[in-house]
């Protein structure tokens, strides 16, 4: 467990560095200082699980041996493979998490956690740079403790087939997190945190993952306490069996890349865990590739039976109201489809045949609804989505704003009303926990709007955000000042510090006349470009993609099998 120390003039034996002892032995980190408004200790790429690597690859996680062994936790360790290298290399042994706290003033602290779940399409990303946890920690007015952590992703983490299945194999990268949870559970004491006050924070496939573990044995107390599911949701996307024929295509696809796809069955698994690193890495993002213009993306998590940690359909689960009933604090962004579909579609034939071959569940008559409820600018003059912009398609505008809301608009909306407070309404009908909901629509660039992702920043309370000024600020000042209150105190109104006044939040009351969101930057345009500076936070009724959203759940069960 040793590692050399690489940063000089970060000696290990600096009695000026912090330290944590765990049972997996002393951790020695460092301060920051430049460019916060407080003095913050890290701990960086401490283990939290053995290596994946060789004969451990695609097996579950084991936990770290126990030690009196002294670790530099200066750098940032190795992250896995997958895409570019962020701040480090790149290896099998990369199940390691970051830690940031305030630095310490003495006494027994027990600081709010919160544990920040990675996105990247299941196939990318990584734990040490991908949400800035440091600003979001340094600018908290209450004082918390942040956690990021890599995960595998890619074939790495997610190889699905009924050959995986049946060596019980399926899922490996949400099984780290479970172990990155238990890790918390058991460790988080060391570092000043409260075990039991755990807030799990994530966008994209981050929220993806944290909606499954809300559902995952929910007789069973969590090792949280509530939860933040930024742009994603249990029923996000499609989520497939192991053994639907797209996996199964996707997987011959992936032995083919690596020359495997004769090996007899009984051989498979030990040719797979002989191929190298790099070989494997790229085999699985060329795979990823193929499949991604059509937004059939492979290596994503799958139902799993009975025993996984995806044993039904997840839209089973929240009919039946078998999930954690924790507070959530849960949105999405206005463009959420404009990264992904094609940019220069220019006719409603290539609108229709993008949805026929993404969901094959459709049916035809479900297809002609789409087309009425999303009207094409060629042949209704009235469309909402005619598109005016230069270098796009005549169908962006269409297809951008029906794929946001069939993966990430309706399956947030779906999930707010499932978990939140509603009664009669013949649906949903049982009581939940505080549901906070919100709309991010300040536009970050002229051909995404407020794109995926987007909001993120401006959450964080970045330097490119608050200093700013005026409503840009406004909005990201107060977006910060509502997530750590959720945070350190469950309550996104409590802790006002400098933004003081804001507007209160309501708890979202769905399926119901009484139903409010918290909307974010409507009409604002400055990091656009433009000059226009909206209207920093509104409370508005439930409105946005209502009918839209109730399309796509009526037709969910589709999309899951």
């Amino acid at each position: 467990m040793p590692r050399k120390n690489g940063t000089p003039g970060l000696p290990l034996d600096d009695k000026n560095r912090p330290v944590v002892v765990l049972r997996q032995g002393k951790i020695v980190g460092l301060e920051l200082e430049a460019g916060y408004p407080q003095i913050l200790e890290a701990f960086r790429g401490v283990p939290y699980a053995q290596s994946t690597g060789g004969e451990r690859r695609f097996m579950d996680p084991l936990p770290v041996n126990a030690s009196d062994e002294v670790f530099d936790a200066s750098l940032f360790g190795d992250v896995c493979p997958a895409g570019p290298a962020t701040s480090g290399a790149q290896s099998e042994d990369c199940l390691n998490a970051n830690i940031y706290r305030p630095k310490e003033k003495g006494g027994n602290l027990r600081l709010p956690v919160v544990v920040h779940f990675h996105g990247g399409s299941f196939n990318f990303g990584a734990g040490d740079s991908s949400r800035s946890l440091s600003h979001f920690v340094a600018w908290s007015m209450e004082p918390m403790i942040a956690v990021g952590f890599n995960y595998r992703v890619g074939a790495f983490g997610f190889l699905s087939s009924k050959i995986m299945a049946k060596a019980g194999l399926l899922n490996a990268g949400l099984k780290d997190q479970v172990l990155l949870m238990e890790w918390v559970k058991e460790n988080i004491a060391a570092f000043g945190g409260d075990p039991d006050n755990v807030t799990l924070m994530g966008s994209s496939a981050g929220a993806h993952s944290i909606g499954h573990h809300l559902l995952h044995k929910p007789d069973i107390a969590p090792p949280f306490h509530r939860a933040i599911l930024e742009s994603g949701a249990p029923t996000a996307r499609a989520v497939y069996s192991y053994s639907n024929p797209l996996h199964e295509k996707q997987f011959r696809d992936f032995l083919q890349k690596l020359n495997l796809a004769s090996t007899p069955e009984k051989d498979l698994l030990p040719a797979l865990r002989k191929i190298s690193t790099s070989e494997f890495k790229k085999a699985s993002e060329a795979i990823f590739n193929k499949y991604n213009p059509s937004l059939r993306w492979p290596f994503q998590p799958v139902i799993d039976g009975p025993g996984g940690l995806i044993p039904v359909a997840p839209i089973h689960s929240l009919k039946a109201g078998k999930f954690h009933k924790v507070p959530i604090l849960t949105g999405f962004n206005t463009n959420e489809g404009a990264m992904f579909v094609p940019k220069s579609a220019e006719t409603g034939k290539q609108f229709t045949e993008f949805f026929r071959n993404l969901l094959p569940g459709l049916r035809e008559l479900d297809l002609e609804k789409l087309n009425e409820l999303y009207p094409d600018p060629n042949l209704d003059e009235e469309s909402k989505y005619l598109e005016t912009r230069e270098g796009l398609g005549k169908q962006f505008l269409r297809l951008e704003q029906a794929y946001g809301q069939f993966a990430y608009v309706a399956p947030v909306r779906q999930t707010a009303r499932y978990f939140s407070d509603v009664k009669g309404d013949g649906i949903f009908g049982h009581d939940g926990p505080e549901v906070y909901l919100y709309h991010f629509a300040a536009r970050s660039s002229v051909k995404g709007g407020a794109d995926h992702g987007s909001h993120i920043p401006w959450v964080n309370y970045v330097p490119e955000r608050r200093d700013k000024g005026g409503v840009v600020d406004e909005i990201s000042g107060c977006m910060h000042a509502y997530w750590t209150s959720f945070v350190t105190s469950g309550d996104p109104n409590a802790v006002e510090g400098m933004w003081a006044g804001r507007a209160k939040w309501p708890v979202y009351q769905g399926g119901s006349d009484e139903a409010r969101v918290l909307v974010f930057g409507e009409g604002n345009d400055e990091l656009a470009g433009g000059h226009r500076e909206g209207v920093g936070v509104q409370v508005r009724d439930d409105g946005f993609a209502a009918e839209e959203s109730r399309f796509w759940w009526g037709r969910t069960e589709l999309f899951e099998f």
